[in-house]
């Protein structure tokens, strides 16, 4: 099983390739990066900010339905990204549906007023990336705070993450028949 990864056309487009070669070695699964027009929903002006389950919405109800997409989809966008009671989110998935969407706008070092970094935003959006992923192939939030699946809830935090998963979550990925 692969993985599709689309990035939306707003977004710059160097990063994806190492973004998705990372995401591969961390799930040890193929990615393909993917085209598709995707009209992006959910814009709050009193936030600034799009809804991230509007996005989802879009992607099942066009994108994977549309195109008969079977592995699991991931959006990236640079959009900042927030859910109901929920201040912002880096991330969210909708396992149900096999589609996630990772935002890279509070990823990148520039938000928080810190010297631009693309190797920091590549490993947190592979990272990001992975986590909404492990999501889709069937696994929870980890409580191990070096784990790839441990849900931050600060940059710092995802930042101390590392590249991998714990042993447990690890074992309980489903195996890979595409590598």
């Amino acid at each position: 099983m692969g993985i599709n990864i689309l990035w939306d056309q707003q977004y710059s487009p160097g990063l994806s390739l190492p973004v998705s070669r990372l995401i591969a070695m961390l799930l040890e699964r193929d990615t393909e990066l993917v085209e598709y027009p995707v009209l992006i929903e959910g814009y709050d002006r009193e936030r600034d900010q799009h809804d991230a389950q509007k996005i989802l919405d879009r992607l099942q109800n066009t994108v994977v339905r549309r195109y008969g997409i079977q592995e699991p989809l991931l959006f990236v966008t640079a959009r900042d990204l927030f859910v109901q009671n929920c201040d912002f989110v880096f991330g969210l998935a909708r396992p149900s549906a096999g589609v996630a969407v990772v935002s890279a706008a509070r990823l990148e070092n520039g938000y928080y007023n810190r010297t631009q970094s693309d190797q920091d935003t590549i490993d947190r959006l592979a990272k990001e990336g992975a986590h909404e992923i492990g999501h889709l192939l069937g696994l929870g939030h980890c409580s191990d705070t070096e784990c790839i699946m441990y849900r931050p809830a600060t940059l710092d935090e995802l930042d101390r993450k590392k590249k991998q998963f714990c042993p447990a979550c690890r074992a309980a990925l489903p195996v890979s028949s595409g590598q």
